[in-house]
């Protein structure tokens, strides 16, 4: 359900040094790194410290989505609803290439994300019928029939019996 969760900090340097340590008691470590702002994890950021000036206790949450259209339907909801966008729905090739992802911020002031890190797939097509498998016995018999007939043009024809 969660993607990555952002805190906001106010001096990033001393946060990163504080999280590196503490987290690398986890076996978690620094993966990603903008202008101040890393997120630590173990393959993939899944939590983040970005420096803001005034980091009033406003939240980010990202919500896993299974597909690009769920991202589009997410934001479009929230917009509805009276939130307010603070990214339209969209690649985002600063974090990296199939990183698909919409922001808005919510009635309390937190910003809140629903993103998809898998590249777009194609419409699927119908699935053609499949041909009739023909059965090994079957196919070698007909390699054996073929086989004999050929061989048998070759051969004489048998004697006939006197009578």
């Amino acid at each position: 359900m969660l993607d990555h969760i952002m805190l906001r900090v106010k001096d990033y340097a001393e946060s990163k040094r504080f999280y590196d340590a503490v987290l690398g008691t986890l076996g978690y470590r620094l993966v990603m790194e903008f202008n101040e702002i890393g997120g630590y994890g173990d393959e993939k950021p899944y939590f983040w410290i970005g420096a803001a000036p005034d980091p009033h206790p406003r939240i980010h949450i990202a919500f896993v989505a299974k597909t690009r259209a769920q991202v589009n339907a997410f934001h479009a909801k929230a917009l509805e609803l009276g939130a307010r966008s603070d990214g339209a729905p969209g690649l985002r090739l600063e974090y990296h290439p199939d990183y698909y992802g919409a922001f808005v911020i919510d009635p309390n002031g937190h910003n809140i994300e629903a993103v998809i890190h898998t590249p777009e797939q194609p419409p699927r097509r119908a699935a053609k019928p499949a041909k009739k498998k023909t059965s090994a016995k079957k196919t070698s018999a007909k390699k054996a029939g073929g086989a004999s007939k050929r061989a048998g043009a070759r051969k004489k024809a048998p004697a006939r019996r006197r009578r």
